[in-house]
C-alpha cells in the first residue's frame, strides 16, 4: 500500500467513526460520538472553504488514505487558534518557596493554576494511527504533514503551536489525576466528563472549577505522580513532537493531567526546514526520501517521496509520488528531509 495525507470529507465518516471507537477512550478531539464526528466534518469543510487568510478558529480534519485501495487508516487536525468560541483552560504547574526563620524550615509548595494563557494558540491533535498501519513509517506522514500544510497556509495559523497529549488512565477509563481533583466539584467519572467535554466544550468547567490555586500536596500520591505525563500509548507521539521543536512549559490538561507542549511556529522543526522545489522530472526518483506536499486548500496533498536533486534545474520525484500528489513537469512542491 501507498498512503497520502488529504483534507477529510464527508465520505470518510464511516472509517473516521471506526478509528474513534479503537482509542479507548480521552481522545477530546476524536470521540466516539457520531453526531459530534458529523458536525467536525462540516466544520472542517467549512474550514477548507473559507476564502480569506487570516487566523480564525478553523478546523481542519485530513485522513491518510491509499487511493487505490480506497482504505483510510489514520486521521489528523489542525486547529488555527484556539480560545474563540469557548475559554482554552489548562492547568499551569508553578513552585511558591516559603521560608520560617522561627523553624530555620523552608518549604516549596507546588501550585496548579487555571489560566487561558495559551489563548490565541494554534493547535495540532486527533491524531490517531489504524493499529493495521503503525509500521512503515506512516504516523510520521500523518504527523508531519500537518507542518507541512500550515508552512503553505502560514497566514491562517498564530506565531504559537501547542499539542495536547492524553494522561494516564486505567483499563477502565478511570484517571487518577481528575479522581482526586476535577471529579470532586463535577459528580461525574472521567469518561463521562471527557465525553461531555468532547460533545458540548469547555464552558461547563468555568461555571463549576475552583479558580483559587491546587496545592499539589493535597493530591493523592497516585495523581501527584501522572502530573504532565502522557499515556503510556502517546509516548511515541510525544517523541515526534519533542523531534519538531514542542517543549514542555509545565501546562497540563485540566481533565487527566496529560501535558500540553509548545512551540514557536515557525521554529518547528519541519517548518523551518522545508523548502519550495520545482519539479524538473518525474520518473524513478532517487535513494534520498522526502515529505513532500502540494495544494491549496481543499487541493492539499502530502506524501513520501524518493528524490534525485538536478542541478540547476529542480528535483526529480517518483512517480507514484506525483500520481498522489497530482502533480506534473514544472510544478512547485514543498519538500522536507524525511
Amino acid at each position: 500500500m501507498t498512503f497520502r495525507v488529504r483534507p477529510a470529507h464527508g465520505e470518510d465518516f464511516a472509517a473516521i467513526y471506526e478509528m474513534a471507537k479503537l482509542t479507548g477512550g480521552g481522545f477530546t478531539n476524536l470521540p466516539p460520538d457520531r453526531a459530534t464526528l458529523v458536525a467536525k466534518l462540516a466544520r472542517s469543510e467549512q474550514s477548507f472553504n473559507r476564502e480569506t487568510d487570516e487566523q480564525e478558529g478553523d478546523m481542519y480534519m485530513f485522513v491518510l488514505e491509499d487511493p487505490v485501495e480506497k482504505v483510510v487508516r489514520g486521521t489528523c487536525q489542525v486547529f488555527g487558534q484556539v480560545g474563540v468560541v469557548q475559554p482554552f483552560y489548562s492547568y499551569h504547574l508553578s513552585t511558591l518557596t516559603q521560608a520560617s526563620p522561627e523553624l530555620g524550615k523552608t518549604f516549596r509548595n507546588q501550585r496548579l493554576s487555571l489560566t487561558t494563557d495559551l489563548e490565541g494558540s494554534s493547535e495540532v491533535g486527533g491524531l490517531f494511527l489504524h493499529p493495521a498501519q503503525r509500521a512503515g513509517g506512516w504516523g510520521g506522514l500523518l504527523a508531519r504533514s500537518r507542518y507541512l500544510f500550515m508552512k503553505l497556509h502560514r497566514q491562517r495559523f498564530g506565531d504559537r503551536t501547542l499539542a495536547e497529549l492524553r494522561g494516564v488512565m486505567d483499563e477502565t477509563g478511570a484517571a487518577p489525576f481528575w479522581d482526586a481533583l476535577a471529579g470532586k466539584f463535577f459528580g461525574m467519572s472521567f469518561p463521562e466528563a471527557d465525553e461531555f467535554n468532547a460533545v458540548h466544550g469547555t464552558k461547563f468547567i468555568a461555571d463549576l472549577m475552583p479558580r483559587s490555586p491546587i496545592y499539589v500536596a493535597l493530591l493523592t500520591d497516585e495523581a501527584r505522580s501522572v502530573i504532565g505525563q502522557p499515556h503510556p500509548t502517546g509516548r511515541a507521539a510525544l517523541r515526534m513532537l519533542e523531534e519538531e521543536g514542542f517543549t514542555y512549559d509545565r501546562y497540563v490538561d485540566i481533565f487527566d493531567g496529560g501535558p500540553t507542549v509548545t512551540a514557536p511556529t515557525d521554529r518547528i522543526r519541519t517548518v523551518r526546514e522545508s523548502n519550495e522545489e520545482t519539479i524538473a522530472e518525474i520518473g524513478a526518483g532517487g535513494r534520498t526520501k522526502m515529505l513532500v506536499a502540494k495544494g491549496r486548500l481543499k487541493d492539499f496533498r502530502a506524501c513520501l517521496a524518493s528524490v534525485k536533486r538536478l542541478p540547476k534545474k529542480g528535483i526529480c520525484i517518483d512517480e507514484k509520488a506525483a500520481e498522489l500528489l497530482e502533480v506534473e513537469v514544472g510544478d512547485t512542491i514543498v519538500a522536507v528531509g524525511r
